[in-house]
Formats: C-alpha cells, sequence, structure tokens
C-alpha cells in the first residue's frame, strides 16, 4: 500500500517539477531538459531527480544539472506551493545518460548495418 503512494508521489513531483523548471528562466538550464525520473525516500526527506539533458555541449549539460542544484531551495519552495504536501524533500540533481547512450548504441548499429550492407556476399 505505501509502494502505491510513493508511486503517485514520485509521479506527481515529477510533473510539477517539470513545470517549475519549464517556467524558470535561467539561461543556464538547457531548453532540451526533461524530468525523467524521480524518486522520494519514504521519510519524504531527500528526493534524486534524474535529469535528461538533450545537448550535443557536455559543459552545458554539466552546468544545467549545477544550475538545478543551486536553486534546489527555490524549486522546493515552488514545489511547496503548487503542491499541498506536509514534508518538502531536499532535491539531488543527477544527470540521467540513459538517452545519450541509447542515441550512441543506435547510431553504432546503424553503422553496422550500413557497413553490412556494402559488403559482397562471400558466395
Amino acid at each position: 500500500m505505501a509502494n502505491n503512494r510513493t508511486e503517485r508521489l514520485n509521479e506527481e513531483i515529477k510533473k510539477t517539477l517539470s513545470g517549475i523548471i519549464f517556467d524558470m528562466k535561467d539561461p543556464r538550464i538547457s531548453a532540451m531538459t526533461t524530468i525523467s525520473e524521480c524518486s522520494v525516500t519514504r521519510d519524504l526527506k531527500y528526493c534524486k531527480v534524474s535529469v535528461s539533458v538533450y545537448d550535443t555541449d557536455e559543459q552545458a549539460r554539466k552546468d544545467t544539472i549545477a544550475t538545478l542544484n543551486n536553486a534546489s531551495g527555490h524549486i522546493g519552495w515552488e514545489l511547496g506551493k503548487r503542491m499541498q504536501i506536509r514534508a518538502i524533500p531536499k532535491f539531488k540533481f543527477v544527470l540521467d545518460e540513459g538517452i545519450a547512450y541509447s542515441v550512441h548504441i543506435a547510431d553504432l548499429l546503424n553503422k553496422l548495418n550500413l557497413d553490412g550492407e556494402n559488403k559482397p556476399d562471400a558466395e
């Protein structure tokens, strides 16, 4: 029963955080920033937020995560204003490399597929 509550809370926080980050007008936050996962502890004190930044520049990704971590107090205050929850967790934003990794693997597979089509058969 508590697991369902935690999952619902994770999804609601994820949705609300997406709106808060979208509304932030900080130029250090990349325009292609999405929240991929939120994980709240059972006591609601901490929340680990996986952020996916679809940007080719590695420094822009790091700057986005650093900016979000620096603004975590404001983000928590805004979350408390938008959601009526008793305890507002402390946020830790981490970079999610899952999308970039899957794009890299897809490129490698496409390259292998193209190389395989160009080779003559050994028949």
